[in-house]
Parts: C-alpha cells; sequence; structure tokens
C-alpha cells in the first residue's frame, strides 16, 4: 500500500491565517486538486496538522487526520507523524500549498522508494531542480524514523539536512520533465503574490 500524506502546514500568517488548501488555483481548491490525483494512487491518505494550524477543508471517507507527535517542530515533525501512523511502508509527502502534483509524477517518485530490507533501496526519493531540493514533495520509506527521530531530539529541524542521514535517490528536473513542466509541478502558493502569479500565467497575462 502507497501512503500519501498532506502537510497541512503552520499558521499561514501570510495569508491572515486562513487555510492554503482552501485557496482557490483556476476555480478549484488546492486541496481538492490534490486529493483528484492522490485518490489515483495511495491507499490511504493522511492530513497532518501542527498544533493550531488551520485544517484543510472538504475532509471526506478515506482521509484520516493526525497530530504531529512533537509539535513546534515544523516539516520534519510532519514527515515523522506521516511515517509513524502510516499502514503502507512508503509515504509520499506533499505540503498542501502544491496545485499542480500529477498523479504520474507522484506516482513515479513512489515507485523508486524501496522497502526496508530490500537491497539497494533508497530511503527517501526528493526532486532537485536549480531551485534546490523539494523534501515536501518527496518519498520516504521508514528506514527513515530512526535518523528523524534523532534530529528532533536534537532540535535539528532542517529538512535538507535528513538528506545527508539517509539514502537518497535524487530526480533531478531532467527526469522530472517526463512528467511535465518542473517548475509547474513543484510550483508552491506561499503569498498571495504567489496565488495571483499562478492565476496569471494560466490565464496567459504573463
Amino acid at each position: 500500500m502507497l501512503t500519501a500524506a498532506i502537510l497541512a502546514g503552520g499558521h499561514a500568517t501570510r495569508f491572515g491565517g486562513c487555510d492554503k488548501g482552501a485557496l482557490l488555483v483556476e476555480g478549484r481548491s488546492i486541496f481538492d486538486r490534490q486529493m483528484s490525483e492522490l485518490s489515483q494512487i495511495a491507499g490511504e491518505v493522511l492530513l497532518v496538522r501542527a498544533a493550531g494550524s488551520p485544517g484543510l477543508p472538504g475532509t471526506r471517507r478515506g482521509v484520516t487526520p493526525i497530530a504531529d507527535l512533537m509539535p513546534d517542530c515544523g516539516p520534519l515533525g510532519g514527515l515523522h507523524a506521516a511515517l509513524s501512523a502510516a499502514r503502507g511502508e512508503v509515504v509520499l509527502l506533499v505540503a498542501c500549498d502544491m496545485p499542480y502534483l500529477s498523479a504520474p509524477f507522484l506516482a513515479h517518485l513512489a515507485s523508486l522508494a524501496g522497502a526496508s530490507g530490500e537491497p539497494d533501496a533508497f530511503t527517501a526519493v526528493v526532486p532537485l531542480t536549480e531551485r534546490g531540493y523539494h523534501p515536501v514533495c518527496a518519498a520516504y520509506t521508514r528506514a527513515a524514523i530512526e535518523p528523524i527521530e534523532r534530529r528532533l531530539a536534537a532540535g535539528r529541524l532542517t529538512m535538507t539536512d535528513l538528506l545527508t542521514d539517509v539514502r537518497l535517490r535524487v530526480v533531478a528536473a531532467e527526469e522530472i520533465a517526463r512528467f511535465g513542466n518542473p517548475h509547474q509541478l513543484l510550483a508552491n502558493v506561499n503569498t498571495p503574490a504567489e496565488q495571483q502569479s499562478l492565476e496569471a500565467i494560466h490565464n496567459h497575462e504573463v
């Protein structure tokens, strides 16, 4: 079974505290867009909430809300909660503000992660573009739990630093391009300006 985990994020202060998953891109909420893709490939979808964060709308059968086991640890804490709760060996982690993720691309990431005990298994499969690593659109296996717990205990919370502790499979831009424009696939909405920019691109205004 493949488990998908949507990171609901923190307090969304740059959006006035509103839920980024509810933001509309091309007339549909990011959450609905993500669920449309994830439901094609994942047997289980987790919704990981940080303490005090806004919840995503439209929770439906097949979506399980969970909370961070270790509060205030950011995305690394969310990944730890997802791996700990998942029924599947592989967890496909996605941030809640990425509207253009596609099922074929996500399935490819998950297919490259090996189950624990397999020879030459990868613990993390992470896209890499000229903008750097994208660790919140990536696949991880249960083998990552131990190094994550060590980092959480030490207060070392940077997601990209975790990649030095695991057997990593990098998915470069050339490989990502088989599934579409890497910049669009990995686009996220951190600010209202970025939301407007995505809409402008869709409407051919830029």
